[in-house]
């Protein structure tokens, strides 16, 4: 695991309780792995599941996480990223709170400020949800 839940913020511009991740574990070569355990408390549980918007903020904050790891590796400053779209989004399964998340992205290429992702959530070695996103990163 290279960081840990109680230093998670330090590399996402998100605050709890909109924080969607809880470790980081691994950053190589453009691919980012994270882990979370859904809260009970988490405010976009609706109907006794973790709603879309929740895997798909998940995904984004992985992303992000990734991103600001290289980023503070190389003594840069975190930057802050929004997503601009979502696209051939497949959504299986809306996990339950107390299930892990496992998710994974992937950088599929880089243009000036622009980023597309693919990224893929998992629990219990079940897809949950996968797509693509692009993220506008704003440099600081």
């Amino acid at each position: 695991m290279l960081v840990s839940k109680e230093n998670i913020t330090e590399y996402l511009p998100q605050r709890p309780p909109f924080v969607m991740i809880d470790n980081l574990i691994a950053v190589n070569k453009g691919k980012v792995k994270s882990r979370y355990k859904i809260p009970c408390e988490n405010p976009m549980i609706k109907n006794g599941c973790l709603q879309e918007s929740g895997l798909i903020e998940n995904i984004a904050q992985t992303a992000a996480a990734g991103s600001g790891y290289e980023s503070a590796s190389n003594n840069k400053p975190v930057n802050t990223g929004f997503i601009g779209s979502v696209k051939n989004l497949k959504t299986y399964k809306l996990p339950k709170p107390g299930n892990i998340l496992d998710t994974e992205t992937e950088t599929i290429s880089r243009i000036m400020n622009a980023h597309i992702i693919r990224g893929k959530v998992e629990s219990s070695g079940i897809t949950l949800l996968e797509c693509e996103m692009n993220i506008f990163i704003q440099e600081k």
